[in-house]
């Protein structure tokens, strides 16, 4: 771990730390740090990096009324601006969280994006992260998240897709239009996971 990654979001990255902690692909990723504490600041590098990363790439939705939670959005890229953005989230993994956890990181993802490749539209808008603090779970807030940037897909035309490892978010996404399209047991944390695909409303 060679610098000092700075935080730009922190305490929304505290919130998404809080939401995602014992989801298994961040329990799988952050598996070989020793200690607890440790394991809780390289998540919350990890969802602070992947907020500046959706501002450069993606798309990052901050409700205004409160700093509880944030949705973060990949789009469709070039091949060039696609090869930029890994090289540069290879490069955090490494140095920030250890060669451990970018290995465990690949494997993980290159599972996982084979299997969505085959299932979803190449245009389609990717719901990668979405998480709200604890205590602030249902009380409505957590469609105000991901609702904003499906009225921008629907207007486009456009289908969105998300990966969950929590059965019990099934009900939640189908309630704002995702429908289950398949489900797989990812080899590396050996835990099943849904992808959910939502048609644009037109």
């Amino acid at each position: 771990m060679n610098r000092m990654y700075i935080s730009k979001y922190q305490p929304l990255a505290e919130a998404l730390n809080s939401a995602l902690e014992n989801d298994p692909f961040y329990i799988t990723l952050l598996s070989w740090i020793p200690g607890e504490a440790e394991k809780r600041n390289a998540l919350i590098k990890y969802m602070d990096y992947s907020m500046t990363e959706a501002e450069q790439y993606g798309l990052l939705y901050l409700p205004a009324e409160h700093n509880y939670g944030a949705s973060i959005w990949s789009k469709p890229l070039d091949a060039s601006t696609e090869l930029l953005k890994l090289q540069q989230k290879k490069a955090f993994l490494k140095d920030e969280l250890g060669e451990g956890a970018l290995a465990i990181y690949l494997e993980i993802v290159d599972f996982m994006a084979s299997k969505a490749d085959e299932l979803i539209a190449p245009d389609a808008w990717y719901l990668s992260i979405v998480g709200l603090k604890p205590e602030f779970q249902g009380k409505g807030l957590g469609g105000g998240l991901i609702k904003p940037i499906l009225d921008k897909t629907d207007q486009q035309n456009l289908t969105t897709y998300l990966e969950t490892f929590t059965p019990a978010n099934i009900s939640f996404y189908k309630r704002i239009g995702y429908e289950t399209v398949a489900s797989f047991i990812e080899p590396v944390t050996n835990a099943k996971y849904w992808i959910m695909s939502r048609k644009p409303l037109v």
